[in-house]
């Protein structure tokens, strides 16, 4: 399936979102490990054998989007510890997140990647596709948990896919999904330790490499919702690296999974009717949608493959199917 799409809507989002980019805020920077981001206290350290891991280290973050709601979409520099690579990541925390009887809780992670280049922006933080808008709503209709956006670059440039992985040679842009991002989360937000609190949205490639880590690492992340997907890596940059290509299949790593008997995973699949490559993404549904690897697909009526429709469509089921799969916030 076609990764780097130039339709007018996934041009229009990705220049959108690249002019806000651009923008800087007159807003106070937004820490949100300082009480729980405005100034109602809460308990200095978890309970003991609870699930909730309180920041750790958190830093100040620039403001780039305000929603009607008040809540913020914000923006900081990552220099990854362990993948040694630099980018933007942007993050949003719902209303619920700041209210005093979720204090103490912890809060599911969706991080959403976009697809087309992936660099040096991403695409789901702007206020045209509107992501969070999307989520804060069904929310509000008890259709989707509220959940705690992430939203890190995806490639290393703008030249290459790099599939979601250390490919030999190049920037460890799998150490960056699967152990920076997630390690700049718990330092900053309130988060569960069970993986059943973690999961991916993204459209295209980006789908690819949530569905990809999900597998790959289940014991870190539950669930998975991924519009258009590959089902293959086909990056150029694998040539000459086969073996360390297919430890990055998702179709492996999913046999893997069903022949250890686990963890659970929860994949939700988004496909428009008018889609090429819909024969490829339904295969692998068929082959690979047991045992411990649980799969729902959404077929989206004269849909084409968007980055749009796919944001547009999480309200008409996906949402809803994943939250009822994932940890909640509880309160106290």
């Amino acid at each position: 399936m076609k990764r780097l799409s130039t339709g007018p809507a996934a041009v229009l989002a990705l220049c959108s979102a690249l002019l806000v980019a651009g923008c800087s805020s007159d807003s106070e920077p937004v820490n949100f490990g300082k009480e729980d981001g405005k100034g109602a206290s809460r308990s200095s350290q978890p309970p003991k054998n609870s699930r909730v891991r309180f920041p750790t280290n958190p830093r100040e973050w620039s403001t780039q989007r305000e929603l009607k709601d008040g809540t913020k979409v914000v923006r900081t520099t990552l220099k990854g510890p362990k993948s040694g690579f630099e980018g933007k990541v942007w993050a949003w925390a719902p209303k619920e997140y700041f209210e005093d009887k979720y204090k103490d809780s912890a809060f599911p992670v969706l991080i959403a990647l976009p697809g087309s280049n992936g660099y040096p922006s991403n695409y789901w933080y702007g206020g045209d596709l509107k992501l969070q808008e999307t989520i804060a709503e069904q929310a509000r209709k008890g259709k989707s948990l509220p959940f705690v956006v992430i939203m890190p670059v995806l490639n290393a440039d703008k030249k290459n896919y790099y599939d979601g992985s250390d490919i030999p040679g190049r920037a460890k842009m799998g150490t960056w999904m699967s152990d920076d991002v997630p390690d700049l989360v718990r330092e900053n937000f309130r988060t569960f330790k069970d993986p059943r609190g973690w999961g991916f949205f993204g459209s295209s490639s980006g789908g690819y490499v949530g569905m990809k880590m999900m597998l790959q690492y289940p014991d870190r992340f539950g669930a998975a919702i991924a519009g258009g997907p590959d089902t293959r890596p086909d990056s150029p940059l694998w040539n000459g690296h086969e073996k360390e290509k297919q430890a990055n299949n998702p179709e492996k790593l999913a046999q893997d999974l069903i022949n250890k008997g686990g963890p659970t995973v929860n994949l939700s699949i988004m496909l428009g009717t008018k889609e090429s490559g819909q024969r490829k993404v339904k295969d692998f549904l068929t082959t690979y949608g047991k045992g411990p690897v649980k799969t729902s697909l959404h077929m989206i009526q004269n849909g084409e493959h968007s980055g749009r429709q796919y944001a547009k469509s999480l309200a008409d089921g996906p949402l809803e199917w994943i939250s009822k799969r994932m940890l909640a916030p509880s309160s106290s």
